[in-house]
This record gives structure tokens, sequence and C-alpha cells, in this order.
């Protein structure tokens, strides 16, 4: 790992525990510990340290993903397994966080293309297969399955729907997805999920 990406991993923990703006550059130099000309030298503005922390993180995510599904002995755990990190992932960011995020345009869009490209991707893929192997029904239509699950993702971030403040976000994924994943199994994935779900505790 490089000074910078590990400077870059430091900085994304600190925006998801705190969020952006609640520590100026110099709070962060001085978190970081760390010269104020290195600081100046590795980034050439706040938008530009957020666009980067932001391009870790994505890579990062699309690392760890991979590495998760891998674990799945079929489609359906493959979505529980995805559901449980998400459900993880929630509840260790600030909402102020993704509140503060939508202050950096450039690097807002980027993170909401990658859910948009990398969820549709991987969750039609998911349900292709577990529909050729038979643990989701048949007579789903993918593109509109895909495009829900996306809208749904954007709908729980939306404070103007689900206020942090007000409503427990990984609460709210977690009723979002499990009983719409469940509506799409047949019996034989609901069975796999139901034993998923009292392992787990989901």
């Amino acid at each position: 790992m490089t000074f910078l990406e590990t400077i870059l991993g430091e900085l994304l923990q600190i925006f998801k525990r705190d969020g952006i703006e609640s520590h100026t550059d110099e709070d962060l130099i001085r978190i970081l510990d760390i010269r104020q000309t290195t600081f100046k030298e590795l980034f050439s503005s706040r938008a530009d340290m957020v666009k980067q922390v932001v391009l870790l993180d994505i890579e990062q995510q699309k690392r760890e993903q991979t590495q998760l599904l891998a674990k799945a002995a079929n489609p359906v755990e493959e979505f529980m397994l995805l559901l449980q990190d998400g459900i993880r992932r929630i509840r260790e960011i600030n909402p102020v966080f993704i509140g503060d995020m939508q202050r950096y345009p450039e690097a807002w869009k980027m993170s909401m293309e990658h859910v948009s490209s990398n969820n549709q991707q991987v969750n039609a893929d998911i349900l292709n297969r577990g529909i050729l192997e038979g643990y989701f029904r048949k007579d789903i239509n993918l593109q509109v399955v895909t495009k829900i699950i996306l809208e749904q993702f954007f709908m729980m971030i939306n404070p103007n729907i689900f206020p942090p403040q007000k409503y427990d976000l990984s609460e709210v994924f977690r009723s979002i997805y499990l009983y719409y994943v469940r509506g799409f199994c047949t019996d034989t994935g609901s069975k796999l999920a139901e034993e998923f779900f009292s392992k787990n505790n989901l």
C-alpha cells in the first residue's frame, strides 16, 4: 500500500465516522500527523481530496464484494450475503457522511454511478443464475427487478423520505431488501433464505 493509499484509507474512516464537514483541513492534517506541505501536495482542493477518497472506497468495495460472493454456495446465499454486508456497512456509516457527500457533486456522482452500474450488473447476474438453477421464479422481469432494487436503495438514502435522525437506516435497509428478496424466491429458494435468516439473525 502506498503512502497516499494509507492517507486516503485513514480519511475514509474519519469521514464515515464523523462526516466530511466536521473537520477542517487543519484538523485533518493534525489527525493524520502529516505536514501541511505534504497535504497540499496530495490534494489540490477539498473537493479533490473527497474525490480521491471516494475512488479508493469504490475500489475497496469492488475487492471486498468479489471476496464476499466467492463464499456463497448458491445465488440465494449471494443475495443474503450482500444483504448482510449492506446492513453492516450502513451501521458503520454516520448518516451525516451521506449528506456531506452531496456537497461535492463530482464525488457524489462517481459514487452513485458506481452504485447504479455495479448493483444492476451484480444483481442481474445473480438473478439470472438463480432462475436457471431454480432458486428464483422464472416469471420475474430481470430488468424491472434490478431497477426496483436500485431505486429502493436511492429511496433509503434520501433524507426527505427516511430522515436519519428518525429512522435507523440499517433497519430500513433490512426491511426493504429482506422481504423483497423473499418475494421472488421459489419454494426451494425460500427454504435456503429462511435457513440463512435463522443462522445469521437477519
